[in-house]
């Protein structure tokens, strides 16, 4: 790799110590029965709308776990382990879920959608998650995942750019994390591959529905393909077939701002038939195939930070990208904390391979491709030699897979000697003994002990929740204290009041305005 042998520098190995990562992990709160919490939001946990690290996602029962950038490893870790113990400490004698597919639930309307308050930001929240539902379904909205945050520093990008004769700008920056996300998004399948933890589900999720797969039936009530990897990346789970004719580009920052922004403003006569204001009726905020641009379910996405009230789309198109949100890894069931520091390791590799492999232009076959490529891994990735397309290329996944870890112990020695440690080097050879052995997948490791015990998914996730919470109240706060987390509730809720008591007009005269706003 022409482009590895440029970083393999002492400036780029500096450099690249200042990689950032953050963690937003989403737990669904459940009663120690097992099934869904119906509780509201605990008022020790603050004010979901203004809290800087617990919040809700689109139910009250599903919580969101939010550290802030940062170069240590061990310190996200710590924080999201601290948050855990606090939010274990304050449900009583709920727990939190430790899986991606959720628990028992009776049916979809004991699924409570979130609330911020009675400010208008409150309320568009609120309406959109309305929107959620009628569109696709409570239930597939209480679907968990943990979206992993990870950017380059400044110094990186500016060594990066003077080795290709580049000024150092927005534009280029955006570039690279461009190239850098089509990438991903071409091997995109190797996440569920390695991560995946959702081979089965509790036959509630399906009440009602079409199935669409060949289940087999285990236990009382649990459902499984023998071979997926992640059913909440299936069509069954965190996708949204209205969007698959959209055509996000990805090619560049404008072409992506302006697709994203078509998509905002397409309307969707199936949508149509739900309320958008009229007679003071809000069942969704529009009638667009996206409401806002939070919308868009994809694997990855290039973010920019957003003032208060500012469009994503506009944040992108004015500042460019400043990292990247990697959306397809599932709670780990196997971590008291949905997540472990080899995936980080890992993910620092694979993503910086992503950057420095040449990347071509997406075109209507590439992404055809790619799209195939994740849904056979998803559905069968651990099927013996499953074939995969590379470029028109039919290769196994254990080939293929093969080929890439040669890169990635590269690139793994690199980061290392950059940071004086093994983890990386370590996490490769890790990662690589499940393309080897599909049975040492999170999928495999779930699914067997399942076949094995013939226990349930939803019992044997209740013990796993039950076991994490008696882990989470026993041990120290390692980084954050109780009273860190009691002072931001205090924070929260009065930061909640104080948007509430600065609205100056009605709910619909606030959602005409914002949609009104120019797009820069």
């Amino acid at each position: 790799m022409t482009r590895l042998s440029r970083i393999n520098t002492d400036a780029f190995k500096r450099s690249l110590t200042g990689i950032k990562r953050g963690v937003e992990r989403e737990a669904l709160r459940v009663n120690p029965q097992g099934g869904l919490a119906t509780t509201p939001h605990h008022s020790a946990l603050g004010a979901p709308l203004s809290h800087e690290t617990i919040t809700t996602d689109f139910s009250e029962a599903l919580l969101e776990f939010i550290t802030p950038p940062e170069t240590s490893v061990k310190r996200t870790l710590s924080q999201l382990a601290d948050i855990h113990k606090y939010v274990q400490q304050s449900i009583g004698e709920e727990r939190l879920w430790p899986l991606s597919m959720p628990c028992f639930v009776s049916q979809e309307t004991a699924i409570p959608i979130a609330r911020y308050g009675t400010s208008n930001v409150a309320q568009m929240k609120e309406v959109y998650r309305k929107g959620l539902h009628n569109r696709y379904g409570s239930m597939m909205q209480v679907i968990a995942g943990v979206h992993f945050n990870w950017s380059l520093p400044d110094e990186f990008w500016q060594l990066w750019c003077q080795s290709q004769g580049l000024g150092f700008n927005k534009q280029t920056v955006s570039n690279g994390y461009f190239d850098l996300v089509r990438n991903f998004k071409r091997l995109a399948w190797l996440v569920p591959y390695l991560y995946g933890a959702s081979p089965a589900l509790c036959k509630s999720f399906l009440a009602g529905k079409e199935q669409k797969f060949d289940f087999k039936l285990l236990g009382k009530g649990t459902l499984y393909l023998p071979y997926a990897t992640s059913l909440r990346m299936s069509d069954l789970g965190y996708t949204n077939s209205e969007q698959s004719a959209l055509n996000i580009c990805y090619n560049d920052l404008d072409s992506y701002v302006k697709t994203v922004r078509a998509a905002i403003n397409t309307p969707s006569e199936s949508y149509a038939k739900f309320a958008s204001g009229e007679n003071g009726e809000w069942q969704q905020l529009n009638s667009n195939v996206l409401q806002i641009e939070n919308e868009l379910y994809s694997p990855i996405r290039p973010k920019q930070v957003a003032k208060s009230l500012e469009k994503p789309s506009d944040a992108l198109a004015d500042r460019g990208v400043s990292y990247i949100e990697v959306r397809a890894l599932d709670v780990n069931p196997f971590s008291s904390i949905g997540i472990k520091s080899e995936q980080f390791y890992f993910l620092d590799v694979f993503l910086l391979y992503c950057l420095l492999t040449p990347s071509q232009k997406f075109e209507a076959s590439a992404y055809a491709e790619a799209n195939s490529n994740l849904t056979k891994v998803v559905l069968e990735g651990r099927k013996p030699d499953l074939s995969l397309l590379d470029n028109g290329e039919e290769k196994t996944l254990k080939v293929w897979g093969g080929e890439l870890f040669e890169a990635f112990a590269l690139i793994a020695k690199v980061l290392d000697e950059a940071n004086g440690t093994d983890c990386h080097s370590e996490a490769v050879k890790s990662e690589l003994e499940k393309i080897n052995d599909p049975d040492l997948t999170p999928s495999a490791r779930w699914l067997n002990e399942l076949l094995a015990s013939n226990l349930d998914n939803s019992s044997f996730g209740l013990q796993k929740a039950a076991d994490y919470k008696v882990h989470a109240l026993e041990f120290d706060y390692l980084y954050l204290t109780k009273a860190t987390f009691e002072q931001q509730a205090k924070d929260s809720i009065a930061q909640r009041e104080a948007v509430e008591a600065s609205d100056n007009q009605d709910f619909a005269s606030f959602i005409k305005d914002y949609f009104a706003q120019d797009n820069k």
